[in-house]
């Protein structure tokens, strides 16, 4: 019997529905206490030859099987809806922290293992709180008090009774720590056969394409056979637990019995009638006394998934963000009117941990009201890190970054983010409608804006040509469009927002030439009124910007106009001419 704390603290969240579960399996063990009791009297009244009495006492019996019938009925249908109150907070919790951690925290962990938490573990759990933990309750109350009154009609039959069920409930609690080492072992080679199972499912177009799929099964059939041992070793472990109870059980009750019968057969005991209905009241209560715990190894079986996913769930749960949400201002001032705000990079430098060398080394730049700034640079200079760090993905560890004067770490996440909106390389789009993935950036928005914000991004005709039009559902990332059409329904996306300041993070990566004037020409005037800072290594997309900063190695190398720096000669000039970009 593992009550973990940690998962006990969670329950504070829905203990309303615990204690419910508690209240009706309470109910249902007295159903049974008294369907044993008047079994008992209506068998001893059949002994003395009455038997008026005893029909009358059996038909009491039918009576309480019929209310305890309906009690069984009514705690399945709360611990079912206890049940799926207990996975949709918890859900809504881990998947509220993750939004609180950010992409940074899903860098360093794999999907898989976030997924198998938030689903098989959260499922696991699922039985341990509306199943599991209630029993615990009704384990130690219902034995208590069936002995304690046990103990006033026979008390060596109690005796007897009372330390089997102590020895059921504390000798197989010395496996526990070994179940719950190597329950934890088991969740971990279950995690990570489960990610490389979706890792596999995932690239399996690259997997075909190198000819790898044999090998890469043949791998993972050795992990799930290494799961599959691992899950063995465990339930051998469990089955000497199951073994040692159910002897106790068993021993508990024909001792029970044979202490009343002794007492029934022992000279003076006293006429035949009474000594008989302890002894059958004995047989009786000892089986209801165990009954608890029978139910509650049933319980435990069912919730240990949960009980090893236990780890998983408090790293994501005990997680701290790279920056957390420590901002007090919910608007940003300066902003009368609605206009671009002004956006500033001051001295900022930032070091991934576990890393000696700064991604960013005291970069400053600005963007002035309604101006166009491109951050440019060979791959690892550190522009993909200033969009991060702009997000507040990351925070950096020296220096600042200012929307109107404002340090972003004092406005609160979301209205850092209702400024900014965000155009990236790797689109992504959502299984469901067009319209859909649209209104993601403004559910209010209306079938005219979202039409409006398209013909901005140069998307209303390809998508008015699909054959539901904003209705047609796309596949999942949006595979059933090409890499122009994805890119231009985000930046319709990012246009619909209406936000200040936009982010452009290699827009134009993933299309052709023809595709990437299109683009062009959509986010010239998706800029228009909007303070923009562009990410690309295309430097065919940024001339007409109105200031170029050249990254290299973390720190500003070069900065100015696209003629400016061409006449310089430096940084910019050879990553111009490595791209043949003419003058």
């Amino acid at each position: 019997m593992i009550v973990h704390r940690r998962l006990v603290q969670l329950a504070g969240d829905v203990k309303g529905p615990i204690a419910v579960c508690v209240g009706l399996g309470l109910a249902v063990s007295s159903a049974y206490a008294a369907q044993a009791l008047l079994l008992a009297g209506s068998l001893a009244a059949l002994v003395r030859g009455r038997w008026d009495e005893a029909v009358t006492l059996l038909l009491w019996a039918f009576a309480v099987i019929a209310a305890r019938a309906a009690l069984i009925w009514l705690r399945e249908t709360v611990t079912v809806w206890a049940g799926a109150l207990i996975r949709a907070k918890l859900r809504d919790r881990l998947v509220t922290k993750l939004g609180e951690l950010g992409p940074a925290h899903l860098t360093g962990t794999r999907t898989g293992q976030a997924q198998t938490t938030l689903v098989d573990g959260v499922e696991g759990l699922d039985p341990y709180f509306s199943r599991y933990l209630p029993q615990v309750v009704i384990t130690f109350t219902v034995p208590t008090v069936l002995v304690a009154w046990l103990s006033t009609v026979n008390p060596a039959a109690a005796a007897v009774l009372g330390t089997a069920v102590a020895g059921v409930l504390i000798i197989p609690r010395f496996w526990d720590a070994t179940l719950l080492r190597r329950g934890r072992t088991r969740w971990t080679a279950f995690a990570d056969l489960a990610s490389d199972y979706l890792e596999a499912m995932q690239g399996m177009a690259t997997l075909r394409a190198f000819g790898a799929v044999g090998r890469v099964g043949a791998r993972l059939a050795t992990r799930a056979r290494e799961l599959y041992e691992t899950t063995m070793r465990q339930l051998r472990v469990s089955l000497v637990e199951t073994g040692v109870s159910a002897f106790l059980i068993q021993a508990g009750t024909a001792g029970a019995v044979l202490a009343a019968a002794a007492a029934f057969a022992a000279p003076g005991a006293g006429t035949p009638g009474p000594g008989a209905w302890e002894v059958f009241a004995v047989l009786m209560v000892a089986v209801e006394c165990f009954r608890p715990v029978k139910n509650l190894s049933e319980y435990w079986h069912a919730g240990y998934l949960g009980i090893t996913a236990v780890d998983g769930i408090e790293n994501l749960l005990s997680a701290r963000p790279a920056a957390p949400d420590t901002g007090a201002l919910t608007a940003l001032p300066g902003r009368a009117g609605g206009g671009a705000p002004e956006l500033r990079f001051e001295g900022v430098t930032f070091t991934y941990p576990g890393r000696e060398r700064p991604a960013v080394r005291d970069v400053s730049l600005t963007a002035a009201p309604g101006r166009t700034v491109a951050l440019v640079g060979p791959s690892g200079a550190g522009k993909s890190t200033c969009v991060s760090l702009l997000l507040r993905h990351l925070d950096p560890q020296h220096g600042r970054i200012t929307l109107n004067g404002v340090d972003i770490r004092d406005l609160t996440l979301a209205a850092l983010r209702a400024q900014i909106a965000v155009v990236a390389q790797d689109t992504y789009l959502f299984h469901g409608t067009v319209a859909d993935n649209l209104r993601l950036a403004r559910p209010g928005a209306t079938d005219e804006e979202l039409v409006a914000a398209c013909r901005d991004a140069g998307a209303h005709d390809f998508i008015a040509a699909l054959p539901d039009g904003y209705a047609t559902v796309l596949g999942e990332r949006g595979a059933t469009l090409s890499g122009g059409q994805r890119q231009r329904v985000a930046l319709a996306r990012a246009l619909l927002a209406d936000a200040p300041l936009l982010v452009l993070d290699e827009a134009t990566s993933h299309v052709d030439a023809r595709g990437e004037a299109a683009i062009a020409q959509a986010l010239a005037r998706a800029r228009n009124g909007r303070t923009c800072l562009v990410i690309a290594h295309r430097l065919s997309t940024v001339r007409d910007a109105d200031h170029i900063v050249v990254l290299a190695d973390g720190a500003v190398a070069e900065s100015g106009g696209h003629g400016d720096l061409l006449a310089a000669g430096g940084a910019y000039t050879r990553l111009v001419t490595a791209q043949e970009i003419p003058a």
